[in-house]
């Protein structure tokens, strides 16, 4: 009999396999974290439009628009005396025509309700235009070092194979990964470890033709596991070696 996704959850969420999960993928993380400029700093309002900006797009796309926002919008207050037309400009590269106008709109209510203070609870940035629990809790634990999960598809790739997870379709809404997210995130440097995931999903857990053969989590990945005999062998042996 299959087991409900709630029992499935709950039977491989192990402290044993986390505790391993994490050793295995710090360790990873401290040699291979991309750098993009947005991971160079702790300011809230850079950090707050590069969550704007990665939204729905590839980070490597994201880089010469962020450098170009960031000289020509310094400041919140830059930012609110720009009209959306030439913000729609800037960022059409990017694609999402309302993601102009939502970073506009925020930058406004930053100003006239927090004093031109990025707030720094979920709560306060989840009222805010453009900003969703993911992009709420990236900026609370990369700008306010908070100890906040997130979870976005690559993390939720990630949990739902290495710990045999079946996450509901729209992975963003789902209790159970993000249930997960938060189990198995650390004590400490949760920001760092957000990153790293994040890392791990685009470069080697990838949705399409994942880096088994060189994945440092082979050797107990519940997805490396169903794989046919032969090519389970072949996976396992590169992973411990």
């Amino acid at each position: 009999m299959t087991k409900k996704p709630q029992e499935n959850a709950a039977s491989n969420l192990d402290a044993v396999k986390i505790k391993w999960f994490h050793h295995r993928l710090s360790t990873w993380g401290t040699q291979n974290l991309r750098d993009f400029p947005w991971r160079q700093t702790c300011d809230s309002y850079a950090i707050l439009v590069a969550e704007h900006l990665l939204q729905k797009t590839d980070a490597i796309t994201v880089v010469p628009i962020y450098k170009a926002f960031l000289f020509k919008y310094p400041t919140l207050e830059n930012l609110v005396k720009a009209s959306i037309d030439e913000l729609n400009e800037l960022l059409k590269p990017l694609g999402l025509y309302f993601r102009a106008e939502r970073l506009y709109q925020c930058a406004r209510i930053i100003i006239e309700q927090y004093g031109g203070k990025i707030p720094n609870s979920e709560k306060q940035l989840l009222e805010l235009p453009g900003i969703g629990k993911y992009t709420a809790r990236a900026i609370c634990s990369q700008a306010f070092s908070q100890p906040l999960a997130v979870l976005d598809t690559n993390v939720a790739r990630i949990l739902e194979r290495f710990f045999g997870l079946q996450g509901e379709r729209v992975k963003s809404r789902c209790k159970i990964l993000w249930r997960a997210a938060e189990t198995i995130a650390p004590d400490k440097e949760v920001g760092k470890w957000n990153l790293t995931l994040l890392d791990f999903g685009a470069m080697v857990c990838r949705a399409k033709n994942p880096l088994c053969n060189d994945c440092p989590l082979s050797a107990k990945c519940d997805y490396v596991q169903i794989q046919p005999n032969d090519s389970k062998k072949i996976l396992l042996s590169s992973s411990l070696k």
